[in-house]
């Protein structure tokens, strides 16, 4: 029999004896011995640390987020042979679709998101404060990467998304990863790391992977690093109340499974597109992946007047559900993980049928298509009825992670939240209405105990990503019981794996540390102007000091006709009593227009276009009378891939547009954002 391998310090190894023999969770067969007995976890954390942290850190966000879209797009067209294998986690083609395909799109989504960042190794957070009177000390803050490791323990549920919705994280920030999947589907963990690993596309020790049960992984966690785990709330919590955890304040994100609840508005009637919205989504979310998402809904909240009719609908649904091997024509629901995942499940199931009725299923009579139901790890979905929440309350403590849920009334949108939060804190909850009234209501009031909240309609039914599906660019987690941790979050995400650090000095030396041009920071004029230079060539402070202009009333006048802004204080000096205004005061857009005609070198060159204005304020009225005149200074500058061979070779720019007046005061304000041609068009 094969072994389930481990990846760790660069080779491809076994563990010691046998810790577990994976099977396949339709035929029961045996697929390999897994084993991570024996391994030095110290070695291995700190070879992550040295190898792989000293390589990711040595790179920019822009080359980070390059290398994570190289990698999605390698994985995407070797996608078949992670389905094949799939299958024999219990997965239908669907379940599979989302755990590896949205697993490689958490991938691409992280790689976007370096045009949120600079091109260095850090980032520079928020904006300069002014620490002193005359401007020669100011503070700031940058991020930059944990000098640690990332040691993420997955649940066996989704094999890839699990790993690939972590480290798409952590990497684009900087920081390598040891990955320890659940042992009993870490086969196809195993193989997706495989195909990473010969793509080369990682530096070594970015990512390492122990296969087996991992006992010891994070007794050797150090100040800088960070551990995540995805499983049950108890395992959670016990590790992260580890006396080591704390000590060394090592942070630990936990995102367990919850009793998520999904809430049929009090609008909704039988025959109303919600109505079968509702009974739909539902449905989906008890069969898909057979249930054993954390995000399943397992409590299904309902006016107490449609419980009948809900319950019709629903059963009538689950009864249309075909159970068996995924890749037999017309199955939609596989199996379980594993047959210990099948004992587990029978054991909450009796535990609420105490309380509860069961309305629909039986998890020892039901049929299964093309495979043998003693060998598989199959179950029927479990409908339950409790009539009584407030009373009946094991259903608000006890998780079935299977394809199980319960159906309860409600009398009021208020009873609603509270039954929805007497699960003491869920990734996710639902509500399904018609009425923007009640979704605003119910999300207001609940919010503070879901981590998401998924409000579903007609109007969004179509391109809605199911009350099941996080986002890569959304928070993913939720406070109580659901763990209070956060994973993914789009650029909140990748700050969880920087340490913020505030520093102050002169303008000039925080200019140097950033990269970007900070008030009162040096200004040296440029010899050639800024727009006859390449990016390689400009530098950030570098300025140009144009030529003055007097504003009159004529040019005042001119772009109110060519504008057709006529707004009162541009052209009537008649209607000013009881404003800001001593007179006639000229269009900021004129200022900002005017600065362009002044700052912009015409003829052609480096700059290949400009394409976007951020942050622009006008800060003081200007007069007939006034003059202007203009500093252009470099503010930033960001590399850019070109996206083919044929493509130029560019960067972003950007540049700080400060518009004065005579007594060297600031009327306006504005950043360009420009792209600029290369001298080396090779790169």
């Amino acid at each position: 029999m094969k072994n389930i391998q481990n990846y760790v310090m660069g080779e491809w190894v076994n563990g010691e004896g046998e810790e577990l023999v994976a099977t396949n969770a339709i035929t029961g067969d045996a697929i390999g011995i897994v084993s991570s007995a024996g391994l030095d976890y110290e070695a291995i954390l700190d070879y992550g640390r040295k190898k792989g942290g000293a390589a990711l850190r040595k790179m920019t966000f822009q080359e980070r987020g390059r290398m994570l879209k190289a990698l999605a797009l390698h994985l995407v067209s070797i996608k078949d042979k992670f389905y094949e294998l799939s299958y024999a986690t219990g997965a239908t083609k669907i379940d599979s679709w989302v755990d590896i395909e949205g697993g490689i799109g958490n991938l691409f989504a992280n790689a976007s998101l370096r045009r949120q960042f600079p091109d260095l190794p850090y980032y520079v957070d928020g904006q300069p404060a002014a620490l002193s009177k005359n401007g020669t000390f100011i503070g700031h803050h940058i991020m930059v990467p944990k000098r640690g490791v990332a040691v993420h323990i997955n649940a066996f549920n989704f094999p890839v998304w699990g790993m690939l919705e972590k480290i798409a994280v952590n990497l684009m920030a900087g920081v390598p990863a040891v990955v320890k999947p659940a042992e009993s589907t870490s086969f196809l963990t195993e193989l997706m790391v495989r195909e990473i690993i010969a793509s080369n596309i990682l530096p070594e020790g970015a990512l390492q992977v122990v296969t087996g049960l991992g006992r010891g992984i994070i007794d050797h966690v150090q100040t800088g690093d960070t551990v995540t785990f995805t499983g049950s709330a108890a395992t959670g919590k016990k590790l992260q109340a580890l006396p080591h955890i704390i000590d060394r304040s090592v942070t630990f994100n936990l995102e367990a499974d919850s009793l998520n609840a999904a809430i049929l508005g009090p609008d909704v009637e039988p025959g109303m597109p919600e109505f079968d919205l509702f009974v739909k989504e539902v449905q989906r979310e008890v069969t898909s992946k057979a249930g054993q998402k954390c995000t399943a809904v397992r409590r299904v909240l309902v006016p107490e007047d449609k419980m009948d009719a809900v319950q019709e609908a629903l059963t009538s649904r689950l009864s249309k559900t075909v159970i068996g091997d995924p890749q037999t024509e017309g199955v939609r629901m596989g199996s379980l993980a594993s047959k210990l995942q099948v004992e587990r499940l029978v054991e909450n199931v009796e535990r609420l049928m105490k309380s509860q009725e069961v309305v629909y299923g039986d998890l020892r009579d039901f049929d299964v298509v093309g495979a043998d139901k003693s060998k598989g790890a199959f179950a029927s979905p479990i409908l339950f009825r409790n009539n009584d929440p407030f009373k009946n309350t094991d259903v608000h403590d006890v998780e079935c992670f299977g394809p199980v849920t319960s159906m309860m009334p409600y009398k009021t949108l208020e009873d609603a939240v509270e039954i929805a939060n007497m699960g003491k804190g869920s990734l996710v909850s639902s509500i399904i209405t018609a009425d923007d009234k009640i979704a605003r209501e119910y999300v207001v009031e609940a919010a503070h105990m879901h981590g998401r909240i998924h409000v579903l309609n007609a109007k969004s039914a179509k391109e809605s990503t199911g009350h099941g599906s996080p986002m890569p660019l959304l928070t993913h987690g939720g406070p109580g019981r659901a763990g209070g941790g956060e994973e993914m979050g789009g650029k909140r995400g990748v700050l969880h794996y920087l340490q913020r650090t505030a520093i102050q000095g002169h303008p000039d030396t925080i200019m140097e540390i950033t990269q970007v041009y900070q008030p009162g920071a040096s200004r040296p004029e440029s010899e050639k102007h800024l727009f006859r230079q390449h990016f390689e060539e400009l530098k950030v402070g570098d300025t140009v000091y144009t030529h003055k202009h007097t504003v009159t009333d004529a040019d005042i006048a001119s772009f109110a006709q060519v504008s057709g802004d006529n707004f009162y204080a541009h052209v009537d000096a008649t209607s000013l009593d009881g404003t800001i205004f001593e007179g006639k005061v000229a269009h900021g857009y004129y200022v900002l227009s005017k600065a362009a005609g002044m700052f912009v070198d015409p003829r052609k060159g480096p700059v290949l276009l400009n394409y976007g204005l951020d942050e622009c304020r006008f800060t003081k009225p200007v007069y007939p009378g006034m003059t202007i005149g203009v500093k252009f200074t470099v503010k930033e500058k960001i590399d850019q891939e070109k996206k083919s061979e044929d493509d130029i070779a560019k960067g972003i720019v950007r540049f700080n547009v400060d518009v004065y007046d005579e007594t060297g005061e600031t009327v306006a304000l504005a950043t360009i954002l420009t792209m600029v041609k290369k001298i080396d068009q090779s790169s």
